[in-house]
Protein backbone atom coordinates (compact mmCIF):
# COMPACT_ATOMS: atom_id res chain seq x y z
CA UNK A 1 0.00 0.00 0.00
CA UNK A 2 2.80 2.40 0.94
CA UNK A 3 4.58 1.66 -2.29
CA UNK A 4 1.41 2.42 -4.26
CA UNK A 5 0.95 5.75 -2.45
CA UNK A 6 4.60 6.69 -3.16
CA UNK A 7 4.09 6.00 -6.89
CA UNK A 8 0.82 8.01 -6.85
CA UNK A 9 2.42 11.13 -5.30
CA UNK A 10 5.41 10.93 -7.61
CA UNK A 11 3.08 10.86 -10.59
CA UNK A 12 1.11 13.82 -9.18
CA UNK A 13 4.28 15.89 -8.73
CA UNK A 14 5.45 15.16 -12.26
CA UNK A 15 2.02 16.20 -13.54
CA UNK A 16 2.21 19.53 -11.64
CA UNK A 17 5.72 20.28 -12.87
CA UNK A 18 4.67 19.44 -16.41
CA UNK A 19 1.68 21.81 -16.21
CA UNK A 20 3.74 24.63 -14.67
CA UNK A 21 6.28 24.36 -17.49
CA UNK A 22 3.55 24.86 -20.04
CA UNK A 23 2.06 27.96 -18.39
CA UNK A 24 2.84 31.37 -19.98
CA UNK A 25 5.54 33.38 -18.24
CA UNK A 26 4.31 35.92 -15.70
CA UNK A 27 7.32 38.19 -16.26
CA UNK A 28 6.57 41.64 -17.64
CA UNK A 29 8.10 42.12 -21.05
CA UNK A 30 8.03 45.80 -22.08
CA UNK A 31 7.34 46.31 -25.75
CA UNK A 32 9.68 48.79 -27.42
CA UNK A 33 7.71 51.08 -29.68
CA UNK A 34 9.63 53.19 -32.14
CA UNK A 35 7.83 56.31 -33.35
CA UNK A 36 9.28 57.75 -36.51
CA UNK A 37 8.39 61.35 -37.23
CA UNK A 38 8.05 62.04 -40.92
CA UNK A 39 10.19 65.04 -41.85
CA UNK A 40 9.25 67.04 -44.92
CA UNK A 41 11.80 67.73 -47.63
CA UNK A 42 11.76 71.41 -46.71
CA UNK A 43 12.37 70.64 -43.02
CA UNK A 44 15.14 68.22 -43.92
CA UNK A 45 16.84 70.79 -46.14
CA UNK A 46 16.53 73.48 -43.45
CA UNK A 47 18.12 71.13 -40.93
CA UNK A 48 20.85 69.78 -43.22
CA UNK A 49 21.95 73.29 -44.18
CA UNK A 50 21.99 74.45 -40.53
CA UNK A 51 19.80 77.43 -41.34
CA UNK A 52 18.24 78.03 -37.92
CA UNK A 53 20.65 80.89 -37.19
CA UNK A 54 20.71 82.14 -40.78
CA UNK A 55 17.13 82.53 -42.00
CA UNK A 56 13.70 82.52 -40.40
CA UNK A 57 12.05 79.12 -40.93
CA UNK A 58 8.76 80.64 -42.10
CA UNK A 59 10.54 82.79 -44.68
CA UNK A 60 12.45 79.73 -45.87
CA UNK A 61 9.32 77.60 -46.07
CA UNK A 62 7.45 80.20 -48.13
CA UNK A 63 10.50 80.63 -50.38
CA UNK A 64 10.58 76.89 -51.01
CA UNK A 65 6.91 76.97 -51.96
CA UNK A 66 7.70 79.46 -54.70
CA UNK A 67 10.78 77.50 -55.69
CA UNK A 68 8.63 74.41 -56.14
CA UNK A 69 6.06 76.15 -58.30
CA UNK A 70 7.83 78.85 -60.29
CA UNK A 71 9.89 78.32 -63.42
CA UNK A 72 13.46 79.58 -63.35
CA UNK A 73 16.51 79.05 -65.51
CA UNK A 74 18.77 78.52 -62.51
CA UNK A 75 17.10 76.29 -59.93
CA UNK A 76 20.31 75.69 -57.99
CA UNK A 77 20.33 79.12 -56.37
CA UNK A 78 17.72 81.04 -54.39
CA UNK A 79 17.99 84.36 -52.56
CA UNK A 80 15.82 85.21 -49.55
CA UNK A 81 15.41 88.65 -47.98
CA UNK A 82 13.66 88.66 -44.62
CA UNK A 83 12.18 92.06 -43.80
CA UNK A 84 10.91 90.91 -40.42
CA UNK A 85 14.46 91.67 -39.24
CA UNK A 86 15.92 95.08 -38.47
CA UNK A 87 18.13 96.72 -41.07
CA UNK A 88 21.06 96.33 -38.68
CA UNK A 89 20.85 92.56 -39.06
CA UNK A 90 21.88 90.38 -41.98
CA UNK A 91 18.58 90.00 -43.79
CA UNK A 92 19.72 88.62 -47.15
CA UNK A 93 20.90 85.07 -47.67
CA UNK A 94 21.96 83.35 -50.91
CA UNK A 95 21.55 79.58 -50.83
CA UNK A 96 23.05 76.92 -53.06
CA UNK A 97 20.30 74.30 -52.87
CA UNK A 98 22.09 71.82 -55.09
CA UNK A 99 25.15 71.61 -52.84
CA UNK A 100 23.27 72.60 -49.66
CA UNK A 101 25.52 75.56 -48.86
CA UNK A 102 25.06 79.12 -47.62
CA UNK A 103 26.92 81.28 -50.13
CA UNK A 104 26.27 84.77 -48.76
CA UNK A 105 24.68 86.27 -45.65
CA UNK A 106 24.49 90.04 -45.90
CA UNK A 107 23.00 93.33 -44.85
CA UNK A 108 20.43 94.74 -47.30
CA UNK A 109 18.62 98.08 -47.37
CA UNK A 110 14.89 98.67 -47.83
CA UNK A 111 12.96 101.55 -49.39
CA UNK A 112 13.00 104.93 -47.62
CA UNK A 113 9.19 105.01 -47.29
CA UNK A 114 8.95 101.42 -46.08
CA UNK A 115 10.07 102.27 -42.58
CA UNK A 116 12.93 103.37 -40.37
CA UNK A 117 14.99 100.50 -38.95
CA UNK A 118 12.28 97.99 -39.85
CA UNK A 119 10.46 97.69 -43.18
CA UNK A 120 6.76 97.71 -42.36
CA UNK A 121 5.07 99.27 -45.41
CA UNK A 122 5.25 97.93 -48.95
CA UNK A 123 4.06 99.06 -52.35
CA UNK A 124 4.10 98.16 -56.03
CA UNK A 125 3.28 101.74 -57.04
CA UNK A 126 5.77 103.86 -59.02
CA UNK A 127 7.32 106.74 -57.05
CA UNK A 128 6.29 105.12 -53.76
CA UNK A 129 9.93 104.65 -52.75
CA UNK A 130 8.84 101.53 -50.91
CA UNK A 131 10.06 97.96 -51.11
CA UNK A 132 7.90 95.33 -52.81
CA UNK A 133 7.29 91.85 -51.44
CA UNK A 134 7.14 88.51 -53.22
CA UNK A 135 8.94 86.46 -55.82
CA UNK A 136 11.24 87.80 -58.51
CA UNK A 137 13.43 86.22 -61.13
CA UNK A 138 16.83 87.76 -61.78
CA UNK A 139 17.76 88.88 -65.29
CA UNK A 140 20.70 90.72 -66.86
CA UNK A 141 23.31 93.01 -65.35
CA UNK A 142 24.22 96.53 -66.46
CA UNK A 143 26.38 99.45 -65.43
CA UNK A 144 24.15 102.27 -64.17
CA UNK A 145 24.24 105.35 -61.97
CA UNK A 146 24.51 103.06 -58.93
CA UNK A 147 27.29 101.04 -60.51
CA UNK A 148 27.08 97.36 -61.33
CA UNK A 149 23.39 96.45 -61.07
CA UNK A 150 21.04 93.50 -61.57
CA UNK A 151 17.62 93.69 -63.22
CA UNK A 152 14.74 92.10 -61.30
CA UNK A 153 11.51 90.90 -62.88
CA UNK A 154 8.62 90.82 -60.40
CA UNK A 155 6.47 87.71 -60.83
CA UNK A 156 3.49 88.62 -58.65
CA UNK A 157 0.81 90.86 -60.11
CA UNK A 158 -0.23 93.61 -57.75
CA UNK A 159 2.75 93.11 -55.46
CA UNK A 160 5.93 93.49 -57.49
CA UNK A 161 5.16 93.30 -61.21
CA UNK A 162 6.05 97.00 -61.57
CA UNK A 163 9.65 96.35 -60.50
CA UNK A 164 11.10 96.99 -63.96
CA UNK A 165 9.01 100.10 -64.51
CA UNK A 166 10.16 101.39 -61.12
CA UNK A 167 13.79 100.45 -61.84
CA UNK A 168 13.89 98.29 -58.71
CA UNK A 169 17.24 96.52 -59.08
CA UNK A 170 19.98 95.07 -56.92
CA UNK A 171 23.00 97.35 -56.62
CA UNK A 172 25.70 98.35 -54.19
CA UNK A 173 25.38 101.43 -51.97
CA UNK A 174 27.61 103.28 -49.53
CA UNK A 175 24.64 103.74 -47.19
CA UNK A 176 24.40 99.97 -46.76
CA UNK A 177 27.29 99.52 -44.35
CA UNK A 178 28.11 99.07 -40.69
CA UNK A 179 29.68 102.53 -40.67
CA UNK A 180 26.26 104.02 -41.38
CA UNK A 181 24.73 101.82 -38.68
CA UNK A 182 27.25 103.23 -36.20
CA UNK A 183 26.19 106.77 -37.13
CA UNK A 184 22.42 106.43 -37.63
CA UNK A 185 21.59 103.30 -35.66
CA UNK A 186 20.21 101.79 -38.87
CA UNK A 187 21.13 101.38 -42.52
CA UNK A 188 20.53 104.08 -45.07
CA UNK A 189 17.54 103.48 -47.33
CA UNK A 190 16.93 103.22 -51.05
CA UNK A 191 14.15 104.28 -53.42
CA UNK A 192 12.81 100.72 -53.22
CA UNK A 193 15.83 98.71 -54.34
CA UNK A 194 17.35 95.93 -52.22
CA UNK A 195 20.76 97.65 -51.97
CA UNK A 196 23.84 95.76 -50.80
CA UNK A 197 27.21 96.65 -49.26
CA UNK A 198 29.63 97.77 -51.97
CA UNK A 199 32.12 95.00 -51.27
CA UNK A 200 29.50 92.28 -51.65
CA UNK A 201 27.31 93.62 -54.43
CA UNK A 202 29.36 92.37 -57.38
CA UNK A 203 30.01 88.81 -56.08
CA UNK A 204 26.39 88.41 -55.02
CA UNK A 205 25.06 89.77 -58.33
CA UNK A 206 27.36 87.49 -60.31
CA UNK A 207 26.17 84.50 -58.29
CA UNK A 208 22.44 85.08 -58.64
CA UNK A 209 22.12 86.73 -62.08
CA UNK A 210 20.56 85.19 -65.19
CA UNK A 211 17.51 83.36 -63.97
CA UNK A 212 17.55 82.52 -60.27
CA UNK A 213 14.69 83.23 -57.88
CA UNK A 214 14.61 85.99 -55.27
CA UNK A 215 12.01 86.08 -52.51
CA UNK A 216 11.38 89.16 -50.37
CA UNK A 217 9.47 88.16 -47.23
CA UNK A 218 7.68 90.00 -44.46
CA UNK A 219 5.00 89.00 -42.02
CA UNK A 220 2.51 91.02 -44.04
CA UNK A 221 -1.11 89.88 -43.78
CA UNK A 222 -2.18 91.21 -47.17
CA UNK A 223 0.65 89.54 -49.05
CA UNK A 224 0.36 86.23 -47.21
CA UNK A 225 -3.39 86.15 -47.83
CA UNK A 226 -3.39 87.26 -51.48
CA UNK A 227 -0.14 85.98 -52.96
CA UNK A 228 -0.98 83.84 -55.98
CA UNK A 229 2.15 81.78 -55.41
CA UNK A 230 1.30 80.92 -51.83
CA UNK A 231 -2.45 80.49 -52.14
CA UNK A 232 -3.51 79.47 -55.66
CA UNK A 233 -1.13 76.71 -56.66
CA UNK A 234 -3.28 75.05 -59.30
CA UNK A 235 -4.11 78.31 -61.05
CA UNK A 236 -0.46 79.30 -61.01
CA UNK A 237 0.70 76.01 -62.47
CA UNK A 238 -1.88 76.20 -65.26
CA UNK A 239 -0.85 79.77 -66.06
CA UNK A 240 2.83 78.94 -66.44
CA UNK A 241 2.15 75.73 -68.33
CA UNK A 242 0.19 77.73 -70.88
CA UNK A 243 2.73 80.54 -71.12
CA UNK A 244 6.04 78.73 -70.85
CA UNK A 245 5.50 75.01 -71.28
CA UNK A 246 5.33 72.36 -68.61
CA UNK A 247 8.85 71.15 -69.34
CA UNK A 248 10.28 74.34 -67.80
CA UNK A 249 8.60 73.90 -64.43
CA UNK A 250 11.00 73.01 -61.67
CA UNK A 251 10.25 70.98 -58.58
CA UNK A 252 12.03 70.06 -55.39
CA UNK A 253 13.17 66.47 -55.77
Amino acid sequence: MGKLLFIFFMGLNLSIFSKSDSLPSTENHEKQITITKKISKVDSLYENMNLSNVVNYKAFKEAMEGYRLLPAKNKDIITIIDFTLASTEKRLVVLDLKNEKVLFHSLVSHGKNSGDNYATSFSNRPESFQSSLGFYVTENTYQGENGYSLVLNGLEKGFNDQAKARAVVIHGADYCSLNVVDILGRLGRSYGCPALPRELSRPIINTIKDGSLLFIYADNKEYLAKSTVLNHHNELMAHYQDDMGADRLGTIN
